[in-house]
């Protein structure tokens, strides 16, 4: 059976792909086996429990189990995770779970492609909206052509993340947290795009400011004419994630499960005044993930395609933060810099 390496125990590592693991590992035995997981965070201890081994480091976790035969979960931060991406690569792991977004800019993007082409791995990049109830609602309303052409895609990601963005430097930019979904859930939605306008904005507590992490936003025009605008305030004191659909004869909103306590979603389609509602069933990442350990069962590299999905990603949202490289409040960031070891 394939083994599993979770390396970074921060949010994604601990919080999200631990449980995720275990919920997958349940439903679909024959896929995982019943070899306890190994993880690693040289800079969180987090003690072994019921179906996890912990290790020191990388090199510590591969001697627990056979890289050639394992799958690699990389939850770090995205400005280290190409080294990470090339330690294990030398350590000889070939399958890759990476998280979102797959890396920081096209530099960091290019680097990971080479290391993909040498060495031969097949990465997967979380991507959970796209095997989302909702998304699959969605895709079917834009194929099946009952409501006429797509017009315009609103995608809205907003929840409060002050704690982290004050504590910890997971991310440098509001483009790298939430839109990373909302521009895959876009290009799967509306096919191909180039970016219109973006914005972002600092996140300011008192006289604290943290440069870049307070939102963003960006446009994109489909090649299709279609138009999308995806925004996030990761200053909101609400959670959402909602996605507002036109229709040449109707309009779709949906809500995707904003966190891990619920597992369902919510769509109306509303056509010549008559509203439809409907709730899912929408365990999103798990099923997602359950997917990708049978694809890398498959021969050949059954993550090709979603690897090339993930660089358009990247690709676009390094447009859209090369178009706003300067934060919206310059003066206060450089009065009240938050320190670095503080964020």
């Amino acid at each position: 059976m394939v083994r599993t390496l979770v390396v970074g125990l921060g949010r994604a590592g601990a919080e999200l792909h631990l449980p995720v693991l275990a919920r997958a590992r349940a439903g679909a035995r024959p896929l995982f086996g019943d070899e306890p997981v190994v993880a690693c965070d040289p800079r969180r201890a987090l003690g072994d429990r019921p179906g996890l081994v912990t290790a020191g480091s990388v090199g510590e976790a591969a001697r627990l189990l056979d890289p050639t035969d394992a799958v690699a979960h990389v939850c770090t931060p995205p400005s280290v995770r190409t080294g990470v991406i090339g330690q294990l690569a030398e350590l000889g792991f070939r399958n890759l779970i990476v998280e979102k977004p797959l890396a920081a800019d096209t530099d960091d993007l290019a680097r990971i492609t080479r290391l993909r082409r040498r060495h031969g791995l097949r990465i997967a990049v979380v991507e959970p909206w796209l095997t989302s109830s909702l998304t699959v609602r969605l895709l079917e309303l834009v194929r099946g052509g009952g409501l006429g052409e797509l017009r315009s895609v609103s995608i809205v990601q907003n929840k409060p993340r002050f704690r982290r963005s004050l504590t910890r430097p997971s991310h440098q930019t509001a483009f790298d947290v939430e839109l990373p979904h909302g521009v895959g859930l876009a290009l799967r939605l509306a096919g191909n795009a180039r970016v219109t306008h973006a914005a972002g904005f600092d996140l300011v507590v008192g006289d604290v400011v943290v440069a870049r992490m307070g939102g963003a936003r960006v446009g994109l025009r489909h090649n299709n004419g279609a138009r999308t605008e995806v925004s996030s305030d990761l200053t909101s004191p609400v959670r959402e994630r909602r996605i507002t659909v036109e229709f040449e004869r109707g309009t779709a909103v949906g809500h995707f499960a904003v966190s891990a306590d619920d597992d369902h979603s919510q769509l109306t389609v509303t056509v010549n005044g008559h509203r439809r509602h409907e709730v899912l069933r929408d365990d999103s990442l798990t099923e997602w993930v359950v997917r990708a350990y049978q694809l890398f069962h498959g021969s050949g590299d059954q993550h090709a395609r979603g690897f090339a999905f993930a660089t358009d990603v990247v690709q676009l949202l390094s447009v859209a933060k090369n178009i706003c490289a300067e934060p919206v409040v310059p003066a206060a960031r450089a009065e009240h810099q938050v320190p670095a070891h503080a964020r």
